[in-house]
């Protein structure tokens, strides 16, 4: 009775070996044809074969490293280690003449083929993730041959997500199909619609626009219109998303304008130096911490920033600014050249090209909500804004510098009457407004170039900013870089960067026209005279 259970095992292995065999040997042998009509039938084939090495043959085409053993009459196989075996097989084999080997060629439309029949091979596998990038390559390539397998995955498809990727794969097959009954088609521009993205958009339309039957030509173009206002709000939604990240490079940057200009009137133009400090104090933390620190390399910079800074900043106010108050054309020619000096002494220190800052592993990637992408460093750089902001309103309003502040602010003479060192209050406020630039240059340096010339893009939309908001008003600096962020990116898309800044431009220039104040205008008996 063993021998018997043997002898039949034994004949079913030989059946289903023979089963794929014949198969996968057509394949092979076509391959050995060397012609693009003859290795896109190969593909087929060896998919379809079932054998254990369809996966690894198709993959080795894909990625050149099928070979013609002519000599032979086979094909070979390279693996990654750079050994060679037999395709058919996958048995080793030693001494090969490499010189002696042709390349099986592979053109836009062999690699289509090989694309669909790998999906078409990863659709039963038991990774959800990989079950969904096959329906992916086949939603992109819309290869008929991989419908069957679509079909019988998704009668017993248990995960939502590779469900909702294997019925847009066959919708794409469907829509593409004017054979197919126009019920099955109408229902497959249901799971287009529900994608959404663009590529559903260009199948759809392309579908509209060569469609015969009446009944799918109005259903595509319903689906069509529908799926075009989706993504026009998407579209609207994403570059508010953009503006909103523009407008905290924004706010971080003039935040530190608004306190130096609002207490001393100053138009500081070496405060974009003072955030380019930042970020070079955020490329040199990165360089000295140990490998196992790099991941906590910003909670390093950021304080280290905003102490360089606002060091640099108490110097300049104390060697060069306070010799120059009530001279404001003076004023912003002295900063002025200590803006080029610094510059100038980074180069010296750095060089003159681009410095790498790499971001934490919290700071990479990005996800979609809804439809919008968020990339991960601008809404950290939205977090930290708004943790400077607030930070920034408890200091002025919660502690006694904060009242001091305020009060030189809005009356200089009656505060220096009432016993506040004014000449403080300046350092004290000049130092607080360049060490938020620090801060500030440590974000631009995930989103930017860390150069010498990095405050220089920023410090005209930093004035504009404050001077829009309010000067010396942190309210109207929120709120004037959200206008201008937001501004700036919704006209981007109509009529251009450039055009769209000297609208902005054109509009500020009114407004202060109107409003010579701002939006929030300062209060106090000194600031209204």
């Amino acid at each position: 009775m063993l021998r018997r259970a043997l002898l039949a095992a034994l004949s079913l292995f030989c059946l289903a070996a023979s089963a794929y065999a014949e198969p996968l040997d057509d394949g092979l042998n076509d391959l050995l044809g060397d012609s693009f009509p003859q290795t896109t039938k190969a593909v087929g084939e060896i998919a379809a074969s079932g054998s254990p090495q369809s996966s690894a043959i198709l993959d080795a085409m894909a990625n050149g490293r099928a070979l013609i053993d002519a000599a032979n009459h086979r094909i070979v196989l390279k693996t990654d280690k750079g050994d060679w075996v037999d395709a058919k097989t996958g048995a080793p084999i030693a001494g090969l003449d490499e010189g002696a080997l042709k390349k099986v060629r592979v053109n836009n439309g062999v690699r289509t083929a090989i694309g669909a029949a790998m999906g078409g091979l990863s659709m039963a596998n038991a990774d959800p993730a990989k079950r969904r990038e096959a329906a992916e390559q086949v939603f992109k390539s819309r290869d008929p041959k991989a419908l069957p397998a679509i079909e019988a995955q998704i009668a017993k498809e248990t995960d939502p997500n590779a469900l909702a990727s294997l019925k847009q794969a066959r919708a794409a097959i469907l829509v593409a199909d004017d054979s197919a009954p126009t019920a099955q088609r109408v229902a497959a521009l249901a799971d287009l619609t529900a994608r959404g993205d663009e590529d559903a958009e260009n199948l759809i339309a392309t579908a509209a626009a060569s469609a015969k039957d009446p009944e799918f030509k109005a259903a595509a173009a319903a689906a069509l219109a529908h799926t075009q206002r989706r993504l026009a709000m998407i579209s609207v939604a994403q570059n508010l998303w953009y503006g909103i990240s523009a407008a905290s490079v924004l706010l971080l940057a003039a935040i530190g304008l608004a306190i130096t200009f609002g207490v001393m009137g100053v138009i500081n133009m070496a405060h974009g130096e003072m955030a380019m400090l930042g970020a070079y104090v955020t490329y040199v933390v990165q360089g000295a911490l140990p490998p196992a620190l790099q991941p906590w390399s910003l909670a390093f910079a950021i304080p280290l920033a905003f102490l360089t800074s606002g060091l640099v900043g108490a110097g300049l106010e104390r060697l060069i600014i306070r010799r120059l108050y009530n001279r404001p054309l003076e004023t912003l020619l002295a900063t002025w050249g200590v803006s080029l000096i610094l510059q100038q002494a980074i180069r010296s220190l750095f060089g003159a090209s681009n410095k790498q800052v790499t971001s934490p592993a919290f700071m990479t990637g990005s996800f979609d909500f809804w439809g919008v992408s968020i990339t991960a460093n601008r809404m950290w750089i939205i977090v930290l804004s708004l943790a400077v902001f607030l930070g920034i309103q408890l200091v002025l309003r919660a502690t006694p510098f904060g009242l001091q502040m305020r009060a030189v602010t809005q009356n200089r003479r009656m505060a220096a009457s009432m016993g506040i060192s004014t000449g403080f209050v300046d350092t004290a406020a000049f130092a607080l407004g360049s060490g938020v630039a620090g801060i500030a240059g440590v974000a631009l340096s995930q989103i930017d170039n860390v150069s010498p010339n990095l405050g220089q893009g920023y410090i005209i939309d930093s004035f504009m900013v404050v001077v829009l908001g309010g000067v010396g008003n942190l309210w109207g600096t929120l709120l004037g870089a959200l206008t201008l962020g937001l501004a700036n990116k919704e006209l981007e898309p109509y009529i251009g960067a450039v055009q769209g800044q000297i609208t902005l431009l054109i509009f500020i220039i009114l407004f202060i026209q109107m409003r010579p104040r701002g939006l929030f205008a300062l209060k106090g008996r000194a600031v209204e005279a």
